[in-house]
C-alpha cells in the first residue's frame, strides 16, 4: 500500500527544517538552528539577538496532564514562556512551558529547564535538572574586551 507524501513543514524566516508552532514574538537577529521545535501555542516570547541550537525545544504548553487524566482534562496546558534578549540555549535543550529566562543567559546543551523556573539574568544553567552554577558577567566583560581570542 502507498503511503501518503509527507506534508512538508510550514514554512518560517528561519532555519527550513525547525518547526514553529503558533505565532511567538521573536526578536531581530535571533538565530535557531535545525531540527528545533518553537512552540508559541501557548503564547512564548523571544527576546533579540537569541542563539537556539539545533535540536532545542522552547514549550508553552503540555498534554501531560490531560493524558494522565484520561482526557478528563480536554484541553492542553498553556503558560507564556519567555527568553530574555541574548539568550543562548545549547544543543538538544529543553525549555518547558512557563520558563522565564533573564537576558544574557546560557543554557547548556542537554540542558532541562523544569515547568515555571526562573532563571536570572547573566546565569549559565546547565543538567537535568537544570540549576544555575554561575554568574556569567565578569566571563562575558573578558569576552567583550578587544582582542580577547
Amino acid at each position: 500500500m502507498d503511503q501518503p507524501a509527507a506534508k512538508p513543514l510550514p514554512a518560517n524566516p528561519y532555519n527550513p527544517f525547525c518547526w514553529v508552532a503558533g505565532t511567538p514574538e521573536i526578536g531581530e537577529g535571533t538565530w535557531i538552528g535545525a531540527f528545533t521545535l518553537i512552540d508559541g501555542l501557548g503564547g512564548l516570547k523571544i527576546g533579540k539577538g537569541c542563539n537556539i541550537s539545533s535540536g532545542a525545544q522552547i514549550l508553552s504548553h503540555s498534554t501531560a496532564r490531560r493524558c494522565v487524566t484520561e482526557r478528563q482534562h480536554p484541553d492542553a496546558d498553556k503558560k507564556p514562556t519567555e527568553l530574555g534578549d541574548f539568550v543562548f540555549v545549547g544543543a538538544n535543550a529543553v525549555v518547558q512551558m512557563g520558563v522565564k529566562i533573564g537576558h544574557h543567559s546560557i543554557v547548556g546543551a542537554g540542558a532541562v529547564l523544569l515547568e515555571d523556573t526562573v532563571v536570572p539574568p547573566y546565569s549559565l544553567v546547565v543538567g537535568v535538572p537544570a540549576r544555575v552554577v554561575r554568574d556569567l558577567r565578569d566571563e562575558i566583560k573578558t569576552w567583550s574586551q578587544p582582542g580577547h581570542a
